[in-house]
């Protein structure tokens, strides 16, 4: 592979197509560079100059190189990349690691896109979900446990792993009265599976979508439909789990059957259970934590991965949790 070569404080590229493809429209990947490290970047032909101090410039050389880099893989290069990039230790994975993780990184191929964690946590994450029959990701909001799961399933699903993708969420009437709602019971229910219904579009092509939901390997439904059920040779996620009950999360839990894999994620900060009802994630936190194949993955407001400012939301309301 070939990378760029390194001069005092400028590094050569010899494509100019992937040096343009790496500057971005208007040169916006090198301007968020820049500002997150404080340097200056010049492009003069096949170089690019970079100005600034000598940690940072250090910086700025190893992000590029490795942007570069995958490039030349044919991947693209986009703000979430950069992102994961300033994010990412590059630690070289162990020898129990599954094949699916090659040089350091952790990469889920779908129908339709190529998944790599951004964070530390999401990269651990994504390993339990692999190495580990039950796997619970817990934390706030935009952290990628659901989306990171789902993109898992669809992956086991198109590699013959599992024979089903089944994604469910409790129907919490959070401040609504589902009665009062318009339509047939799904399209009441609908509102509440829509995120679960973007995460698989974004993974698969829609009509093979289409198709795979009218066949039943793949099916979204809330927890209560999943009583009386084995499943079976199935990659189960079970989305908002702070809002099951505890007799809901055992009644999930036990429909765990043979050949199949599952996930359960939630935000112990957002529940919203009838007032004096136990969330069942915290229960099953108390329970099943040491159980082999059991694997609990955490996730703070530094692995946020949507808007900057969700970061620092989260964190404020987490400092006047602490105070209050």
């Amino acid at each position: 592979m070939t990378t760029g070569t390194l001069t005092d404080a400028s590094i050569e590229f010899p494509d100019n197509r992937l040096l343009i493809e790496l500057c971005g429209e208007f040169d916006r990947n090198l301007t968020d560079i820049e500002g997150r490290l404080g340097v200056q970047i010049l492009r003069r032909g096949n170089q690019l100059a970079i100005h600034g101090e000598p940690d940072a410039q250090k910086e700025a050389v190893e992000v590029l190189t490795s942007l570069y880099n995958r490039l030349e893989q044919g991947k693209e290069v986009g703000r979430g990349d950069i992102d994961r990039e300033f994010r990412m230790s590059q630690d070289e994975p162990g020898e129990d690691q599954l094949e699916m993780f090659s040089g350091g990184k952790v990469e889920i191929k779908t129908r339709k896109k190529l998944i790599e964690p951004r964070t530390e946590a999401q990269k651990a994450y994504v390993r339990s979900l692999y190495a580990n029959e039950l796997a619970f990701g817990i934390g706030p909001a935009g952290t990628g446990k659901t989306y990171l799961a789902v993109a898992v399933g669809v992956n086991m699903f198109i590699n013959g792993l599992v024979d089903k993708i089944i994604l469910s969420r409790p129907a919490v009437e959070a401040g609504e009265k589902l009665g009062f709602l318009p339509g047939a019971m799904e399209d009441k229910v609908d509102p509440y599976m829509q995120p679960l219904y973007d995460a698989l579009n974004d993974f698969l092509p829609g009509k093979q979508l289409a198709r795979l939901r009218e066949e039943k390997a793949v099916e979204i439904a809330p927890l209560a439909f999943m009583r009386g059920r084995t499943l079976a040779n199935a990659f189960v996620v079970l989305d908002e789990a702070q809002n099951a009950t505890s007799m809901q999360m055992k009644m999930f839990l036990t429909r765990l059957g043979e050949g199949s894999r599952m996930v359960i994620t939630g935000d112990r900060s957002q529940v919203d259970l009838p007032r004096g009802v136990q969330s069942g994630l915290k229960d099953a936190e108390r329970l099943l934590t040491g159980i082999p194949k059991i694997s609990f993955n955490y996730f703070t407001a530094k692995d946020v991965v949507r808007h900057p400012l969700v970061a620092a939301i989260i964190e404020a309301y987490d400092k006047d949790a602490e105070t209050g």
